[in-house]
């Protein structure tokens, strides 16, 4: 096809070539990135390579202005404002709470959430097919991840009754949600939960001392930007204690602790990557559906198993992803 019978196809289909090359020539698309964490992990890098990937590069084509809570909630809100009174594009949110921020910040700024908690229960989105407004994005529904990590906790301490869970201490609506539905699946089974909330790293060796004092025989790890900046500390503790580690996300596993069962996270924020170049060409978030993950992977660490005196099942091992020797 040539450069004629392109042009009028685009003409066709609604679309201006002229004004659509005009958009590309020398255009720096400016992203704000809104997260609880203190600073960039693997999964921002994540973010990064497959924007790269789709041909936005930083200093060329592409700015990015962060802004990082460094696990201050209350922080969010004037972090949001502030990028929503830049000149930006588009902005890219981490978990819940900032979501929430940022869609009070702007209604008109599109918003792409990455691994928030159920975005519809959450209030982010008036449906997962018809968003609505100004956000889209990654979200996850996390009611039966729970049930499937109690009971692959069950499968390799099938006589545990008393769980421990450490969440994050704040306002969050996630939190409450998450706890609501670990709290519904572990009462089927008969398991009793040991919530301690906490978001500062000076808290956590207390933490674990009150679970070891409340008989607590394993542990649930809620993934925030807090526990999961942490996860050393936590699996550190978590071993100190002898308490056999359940979370949904492998970053846990891959430095020590037991078994992880969740949705691939650096994939979530690779498929951001993608609804921020749809808008940037020219769609609008209510139009784009929001997306769940369809890849989910279980790892067991064999090394932690070992030092815990634990013997994983073969039934268990044979269905994971990944085993950790």
């Amino acid at each position: 096809m040539n450069r004629r019978d392109t042009v009028l196809a685009l003409i066709a289909l609604g679309t201006s070539p002229f004004a659509a090359e005009a958009q590309q020539a020398g255009k720096v698309w400016r992203i704000g990135w809104l997260s609880s964490a203190s600073g960039p992990n693997e999964n921002v890098t994540a973010f990064l390579e497959e924007i790269r990937g789709l041909g936005y590069v930083e200093g060329r084509n592409l700015a990015i202005e962060y802004r990082w809570a460094a696990g201050k909630e209350e922080r969010l809100p004037e972090l949001a404002a502030e990028l929503a009174a830049l000149r930006i594009d588009i902005i890219v949110t981490v978990a819940t709470l900032p979501v929430i921020a940022a869609k009070r910040a702007t209604s008109t700024i599109p918003i792409i959430m990455t691994a928030p908690s159920d975005a519809v229960a959450s209030g982010l989105v008036a449906s997962l097919a018809r968003p609505g407004g100004n956000v889209t994005g990654m979200t996850f529904l996390s009611t039966d991840l729970a049930g499937k990590r109690l009971q692959l906790l069950r499968e390799v301490l099938p006589k545990a009754t008393r769980v421990a869970v450490l969440a994050f201490k704040g306002t969050s609506g996630g939190t409450e949600l998450f706890l609501e539905q670990l709290q519904a699946s572990a009462r089927q089974m008969g398991i009793t939960l040991v919530v301690r909330k906490e978001n500062e790293a000076a808290a956590l060796a207390g933490a674990f001392a009150a679970m070891q004092r409340e008989r607590a025989q394993a542990l649930f790890v809620q993934v925030t930007p807090f526990t999961f900046e942490s996860r050393e500390r936590i699996v550190e503790l978590a071993t100190q204690h002898r308490l056999p580690t359940v979370i949904e996300s492998r970053a846990f596993v891959d430095v020590g602790g037991l078994m992880s069962y969740g949705p691939n996270l650096p994939e979530m924020y690779r498929r951001s990557a993608h609804y921020v170049d749809r808008i940037f060409k020219g769609a609008k978030p209510a139009d784009l559906p929001v997306e769940q993950p369809n890849k989910f992977e279980m790892v067991i660490n064999l090394k932690t198993a070992k030092a815990l005196g634990l013997t994983i099942p073969q039934a268990v091992l044979a269905r994971a992803d990944e085993v950790i020797r």
